[in-house]
């Protein structure tokens, strides 16, 4: 093996972390030549189902899993990390309003961001997938002073992922004949997929689809309400797709993006498009495999930049009910 990389995971047995660990240990998302070293952490009361997770990961014999270090310190979880994969979050429960939400993951993830100042690589990479993630990123950010502020981003891939398929199924293409079709702003009901922007099959995507009223309603409201629909059908949230989502993050974060396409992720807000400094802001961005950047010039019309707007003036909100946490 040519490369060994230590990565740790939070909320580790949780539904997303069981569909995330087996494929980060088969090498889906550090690659086939990368040895990993997994660090699991979890509440004190969820190490007993842990440690059933770690079992079956023995049990699979992953030729690329080198070792697994369970713990509910999160001290021990991000020593020595090249990867922090912030999966665990407090969830909203029934009549919670979103300030509450934020405030009590507010708690989890300045404690975390600590872990991270004080444990982890300087060069350490955050991604997180555990809600509200664009502002419990800004939280865990705004800790970890030793971590640069570009090397934190928050998981908007599976918002993407839901657009492209949509589109896809709408004009009777192929997956991959769908590129550049990014998402704006926040990880929730007021995000904006870009379809002005967006080519399928080489060609505009509102030249390809001219139904105009299902790509301001319909597709919309589709991907906006995915999450909560999702939770209807099956009573849970989305768990393996989350994994996946994870996985396409780090995997573009890490492989040079190829000409002529860009992926979504959220990450700290250098003013571009009139986005607020500082903000965890989701843009098209591509990547040489060592660095990123948002991608420049594209336009805007007066719908996107009303949604754009929109999706900004939540996450400030976050912003205002979390600051005095911080």
């Amino acid at each position: 093996m040519s490369k060994s990389i230590k990565v740790a995971v939070t909320g580790a047995a949780g539904q997303i972390g069981y569909a995330l660990l087996f494929r980060i240990a088969a090498g889906e998302m550090f690659g086939k030549d990368t040895e990993v070293h997994l660090h699991l952490l979890e509440l004190e009361a969820a190490l007993p189902a842990l440690s059933g997770v770690v079992m079956e990961l023995q049990d699979c014999a992953f030729p690329l899993l080198k070792s697994v270090v369970v713990t509910s310190d999160a001290n021990v979880a991000f020593k020595d990390i090249d990867w922090a994969l912030l999966v665990g979050s407090f969830p909203r429960k029934a009549g919670m309003e979103r300030a509450e939400l934020l405030k009590i993951n507010g708690k989890i993830f300045i404690a975390q961001g600590k872990a991270l100042d004080a444990n982890a690589k300087p060069t350490c990479k955050v991604l997180v997938v555990g809600n509200p993630c664009n502002t419990n990123a800004f939280i865990a950010k705004a800790q970890a002073k030793r971590i640069p502020a570009k090397n934190f981003f928050a998981m908007t891939m599976l918002d993407q992922n839901r657009a492209v398929t949509q589109v896809a199924i709408k004009a009777g293409a192929a997956i991959e004949d769908v590129k550049k079709l990014a998402i704006w702003g926040n990880h929730s009901a007021t995000m904006y997929p870009d379809y002005f922007n967006a080519e399928v099959g080489g060609r505009p995507l509102t030249q390809v689809i001219k139904d105009e009223a299902w790509l301001q309603k319909d597709f919309l409201e589709v991907i906006q309400q995915r999450g909560a629909a999702i939770i209807k059908a099956r009573g849970l949230s989305s768990a393996a797709s989350a994994a996946n989502a994870a996985i396409d993050t780090v995997k573009n974060l890490i492989v040079p993006t190829k000409p002529g396409q860009w992926f979504s992720v959220a990450v700290c807000s250098d003013g571009s498009y009139g986005i607020e400094k500082g903000l965890m802001f989701s843009y098209p961005i591509v990547s040489d495999g060592q660095d990123w950047k948002i991608i420049s010039g594209l336009t805007h019309g007066a719908f996107s930049q009303e949604k754009i707007a929109l999706t900004q003036k939540e996450l400030l909100s976050e912003r205002d009910a979390v600051k005095e946490l911080l």
